[in-house]
């Protein structure tokens, strides 16, 4: 019997390299087969991480977050539109660009303060001047690249029964140009047959699916014409799958036997699952994976969906958000298939700060191999088999009891 590995198994071995500087590498990476991210981050399609306010900062960040279904096809297909209005306000190539306009930060804030006024009867606040320097500075620098503008996603789930392919036409219609087939079994009739229906009958989108976690079940994805290839099985960090029906693979092999076929495929590899450090999300791109899907890591911040709860009075009070599996009870709304968890964590403020992180463990990761780019990374990463004691030694060893 073959052994698996998973993140805490390995570490990356440091290589020669001759970088200037960790903030050069560049993270550009492929999302499906005809779109790029800046940042290889995905934010996963849960009810409590991602709706328009984790999805709009994604793609401030050059990520994207993929809308949840666990919602009505209205209400969803609403945010779409949302996010596709925020997208062609900020990040086409307009103003100063192609019409002769001059475009500054101080006649965005001045728009969008006649706005405020205008609509809500109040001026905006300081944090609303912070958040457009940041989005007004990353879009300048995205509007004078084509590649990277016109091949932005916008993402958002179906399943694959009774109103998926009517979820997904509306969807579409409102600017998603991908579509992320969520279901736990990927490997499975029904999914191929979603794909196939839905390149069929909505001209030009593109189609992830998944989730599978064995190169047979990356290779029936590709071979049924999709995009992007999603892996993780029973992973999750509420999810119960593994110890409910004993099913899974450990995510360091799943991805490197996936990655194998995909590549022959010429299709994108998300990881996703398994996740509990940003060293975790670089031994995931090390294995081969274009980009990596997130629940657990961004949950628990201002984006995501839910009311923050608190607990106890002043000085002395904590603010908790919720956070929950796909096929939690809580979230199925009943007791059939339950296969995941749910949980109130601390709250964590804005997901910026950890996405700033995210990126600068990347940058260093790719500094201490030599590597400029995730292409790079991907040539030059080499895996050790660690202990347990390896394990240990990992940790910092003033913090472990």
């Amino acid at each position: 019997m073959k052994t698996y590995l998973t993140y805490d198994d390995v570490n990356i071995i440091p290589k020669y390299s001759e970088l200037k500087s960790r903030d050069k590498v560049d993270l550009t990476t492929r999302f499906t087969k005809n779109t790029i991210l800046t940042i290889p981050i995905v934010a996963s399609p849960m009810d409590t991480v991602t709706e328009l306010d984790m999805a709009n900062e994604m793609m401030d960040w050059g990520g994207v977050g993929v809308i949840h279904r666990f919602q009505s096809i209205e209400k969803q297909a609403r945010m779409m539109k949302s996010l596709h209005y925020e997208w062609d306000r900020y990040f086409k190539p307009i103003p100063g660009i192609t019409d002769g306009t001059e475009r500054t930060l101080e006649t965005e804030w001045q728009e969008w303060w006649d706005s405020s006024i205008r609509h809500w009867n109040s001026p905006p606040t300081k944090s609303d001047w912070d958040d457009l320097k940041e989005r007004f500075f990353f879009a300048d620098s995205m509007i004078h690249d084509e590649k990277i503008w016109s091949k932005r996603p916008l993402c958002a789930a179906v399943g694959v029964n009774g109103d998926y392919l009517e979820r997904a036409r509306e969807l579409v219609w409102n600017g998603c140009n991908v579509i992320l087939i969520d279901v736990a079994h990927g490997h499975h009739k029904n999914v191929g047959e979603a794909i196939e229906e839905i390149k069929k009958d909505i001209s030009g989108v593109e189609v992830i699916a998944g989730n599978v976690a064995t190169a047979e079940g990356v290779r029936f994805l590709c071979e049924q014409g999709a995009d992007a290839v999603r892996v993780g099985v029973g992973n999750g960090a509420l999810c119960e799958t593994r110890i409910r029906t004993g099913v899974g693979v450990p995510q360091v092999s799943a991805l490197l036997d996936a990655v194998a076929v995909a590549d022959s495929y010429d299709t994108p590899v998300i990881a996703d699952g398994g996740v509990r450090t940003i060293g975790d999300v670089c031994k995931g791109l090390g294995c081969g994976a274009d980009t990596i899907m997130l629940g657990s890591l961004l949950s628990g911040t201002k984006e995501t969906p839910g009311e923050i709860e608190k607990v106890g009075e002043w000085p002395n009070e904590q603010l908790f958000k919720k956070y929950r599996g796909s096929a939690s009870r809580d979230s199925k709304g009943n007791d059939k298939n339950v296969e995941g968890n749910h949980k109130v964590i601390p709250y964590k403020g804005k997901v910026k700060r950890i996405l700033h992180d995210i990126r600068d463990g990347i940058n260093s990761s790719c500094s201490y191999v030599g590597a400029s780019n995730i292409s790079e990374y991907h040539s030059k990463v080499e895996f050790i088999e660690v202990t347990d004691a390896g394990q240990v030694e990992a940790r910092p060893h003033l913090l472990v009891d």
